[in-house]
């Protein structure tokens, strides 16, 4: 045989695909090893791995740098990326050369090869078995420090290999009872998502004060709203975002796996599972491409990486105009569209954005002076639909330094916090009949599901009229009055609850 056939497969956050591998062997003519089917730099390279491993694990005679090699990458007409198909090219060549003698169907293999034979951990892995299920494949060959995150797949064989001599080994003797590599035992998902998330050390009871500002942040987790915090600096705004996702209920089984699997291809994920709503701060300086994603081949950004967790802008001002206003799509629907010459794609980003900045009017307070030019700065970066689509809108205010002393009031742990979050939330799925938050229901929810009575309709009229709010806030406010209701434990809006969520919306902080 001098041609064979093998399976792999390249990730991506949303459209990740099996790759059909060729290897054809020629024993004669000029000696040359090519990689076709639109492979990166990364996957060219392929070849000096692929012949070196072999040579350095005992097939120097065989080696693929002596005769003419072909491994066609298919389709041809999608870009492949990374060495995850050193692996595979192997076994396409000992196979075509016939080294070795299995069934390759049904299998998919990935891995990056070190020069003596050995695999490497790789990205992307989690995507790579789930489209493998999805696809009809049985079994996943990994490198052996994959095979936690391969093994969150259920109904699918995983075998971790740690070097390509005990692969070849393995598939000589695969009609034996598959004696040289064992089938992974799978991790517990259950037991992963009860794991905490180390990085969540801040707790409610750590902030002292600043009780207005924790109810609007727990009306945002109950909710699903996007918030905004003023005041001076140093008044612990970025401790109370950082002490928010210690008030979000748990990520679902199929929630974590979900982001998990975007981490995982990024290149970002550092634990198994991630069991909690994931936290991504990134500086006001990050680039329009870092937050919102793109680039030649588009690829996620902090937005989507933030997805089903917590998006905290501090300095929320001083990032850049068109960062911000690229923030209209991801609150509004969920998603961020990326489009390029050789590419467009839509990328998940159902996150809850938290806010902090400092107002210029928060100079005057403190005895200083603010320039006309400062101020106009100011107003100019904070546009009509982007404080419209920030449902709350809260102060954070300076601390009285004897209360500072000593740790000053033990306020309400975040436990107790996330309890009534969660009672709210299952409120709600309970009203809509699906995984849906105030925040997210459209007009034809609103109407269907929020009732309020003349009183109450007179009351949000009113302040409609003299704060001339728009439709986008008009709405906002009652779904606002709803999540304060669910908070209540009965879901039904009354006076107050409505009182209090115009309380949330922009004061003059300019």
């Amino acid at each position: 045989m001098n041609l064979a056939k093998v399976y792999s497969a390249q990730f991506d956050v949303l459209n990740s695909f099996i790759v059909e591998i060729e290897v054809d062997i020629y024993k004669s003519g000029v000696p040359v090893f090519k990689i076709v089917g639109l492979p990166d730099k990364a996957v060219d390279e392929s070849k000096e791995r692929v012949s070196t491993a072999l040579k350095n694990i005992g097939f120097s005679d065989e080696n693929p740098k002596r005769y003419k090699v072909t491994a066609s990458l298919s389709p041809a007409d999608q870009k492949k990326e990374g060495p995850i198909f050193d692996l595979p090219i192997a076994v396409g060549y000992l196979l075509a050369n016939g080294d070795i003698d299995f069934n390759p169907e049904n299998k998919i293999f990935v891995g990056e090869l070190a020069l003596d034979g050995s695999l490497k951990k790789i990205k992307g892995i989690l995507a790579i078995v789930r489209i493998a299920k999805e696809k009809g494949f049985s079994s996943v060959y990994v490198p052996e420090e994959n095979v936690k995150e391969a093994s969150l797949v259920d109904d699918i064989n995983i075998f971790g290999v740690k070097n390509l001599k005990n692969l070849v080994e393995h598939l000589r003797q695969e009609k034996n009872e598959e004696k040289n590599l064992n089938k992974v035992i799978k991790p517990s998902v259950s037991e992963l998502l009860e794991e905490y998330n180390k990085y969540n050390k801040v707790d409610f009871c750590d902030v002292i004060e600043q009780e207005v500002a924790k109810r609007a942040l727990e009306i945002a987790a109950a909710g699903g709203h996007n918030i905004a915090m003023y005041g001076p600096a140093g008044t612990g705004k970025t401790m109370l975002a950082r002490a928010f996702t210690t008030i979000l209920p748990k990520l679902s089984k199929e929630q974590a796996l979900e982001v998990t699997e975007i981490h995982s291809t990024v290149g970002v994920l550092d634990q198994t599972l991630i069991s909690t709503p994931p936290f991504r701060s990134p500086h006001h300086t990050a680039s329009y491409v870092a937050v919102i994603g793109g680039g030649t081949y588009p690829k996620p950004g902090e937005v989507t990486l933030s997805h089903r967790g917590v998006l905290f802008l501090d300095e929320f001002v001083e990032f850049d105009k068109r960062v911000l206003e690229s923030l209209r799509e991801p609150l509004e629907d969920g998603f961020v569209n990326i489009s390029r010459a050789k590419g467009s794609v839509k990328f998940p980003a159902r996150f809850t954005l938290i806010a902090a900045l400092n107002p210029p009017s928060e100079v005057f307070r403190n005895g200083g002076s603010v320039s006309y030019a400062e101020a106009q700065k100011f107003r100019k970066k904070l546009s009509g639909p982007i404080i419209d689509r920030i449902d709350l809108w809260t102060e954070v205010a300076k601390v009285d330094h004897k209360k500072l002393s000593g740790g000053g009031n033990q306020t309400e742990k975040s436990e107790n916090i996330r309890n009534r979050v969660e009672k709210a939330r299952k409120l709600q799925k309970e009203r809509y009949n699906e995984e849906i938050l105030n925040a997210n229901i459209g007009v034809k929810e609103i109407n269907k599901y929020i009732n309020l009575n003349d009183e109450q309709k007179n009351i949000l009229e009113d302040a409609a009229k003299k704060l001339d709010f728009s439709p986008r806030v008009y709405h906002k406010i009652l779904k606002i009055s709803q999540t304060i209701a669910d908070l209540d434990n009965d879901g039904k809006i009354k006076k107050e609850h409505i009182l209090e969520a115009l309380q949330y919306r922009p004061k003059e902080i300019i």
